[in-house]
């Protein structure tokens, strides 16, 4: 991700413990990036997914538990429903 060309991602946004602040952060960085290719909203759920299925099975519980949780915020916080609906 060091190298990725999709956002300017925050140090460690992905170890903090709120998925609130996960999903802000994400929020915040993709729409002030100006080297996205999508949408703010996917590129931001991209990221997500991509730090998730990255760290693979050697991710704690717990870890894992706030990532999925900063996904459902990040839906709310861009008004989609949980199915992804618009």
């Amino acid at each position: 991700m060091r190298t990725s060309n999709a956002l300017d991602l925050r140090h460690g946004i992905f170890t903090q413990r709120s998925p609130r602040a996960v999903a802000r952060s994400l929020k915040r960085s993709a729409e002030r990036s100006r080297r996205r290719k999508s949408a703010p909203f996917r590129s931001a759920m991209s990221m997500l997914t991509f730090e998730i299925n990255r760290a693979g099975r050697g991710m704690p519980a717990s870890r894992r538990k706030v990532l999925e949780r900063a996904k459902a915020e990040l839906r709310r916080l861009y008004g989609r429903d949980p199915a992804g609906n618009r």
